[in-house]
């Protein structure tokens, strides 16, 4: 309770608004690890190669949204 209302407010957004971001983010989130799960049902599991790339990409997108 404290830490939503804490946090929304630091946001300058209601906690209904805070809710409603948390949840579309949460589905986001599932839908994206359901079509990961897909992927490598049909091509095999993503290479150590393949998956440091992706936390690179991750890393420089975050980087630079900062």
């Amino acid at each position: 309770g404290a830490a939503v209302r804490g946090s929304a407010a630091r946001q300058g957004i209601s906690v209904s608004n805070w809710l409603d971001d948390a949840a579309a983010q949460r589905l986001r989130n599932e839908l994206l690890g359901a079509a990961l799960d897909v992927w490598e049902a049909e091509d095999g599991p993503f290479s150590d190669s393949e998956l440091n790339a992706a936390a690179a990409a991750l890393d420089a997108t975050r980087r630079g949204a900062a």
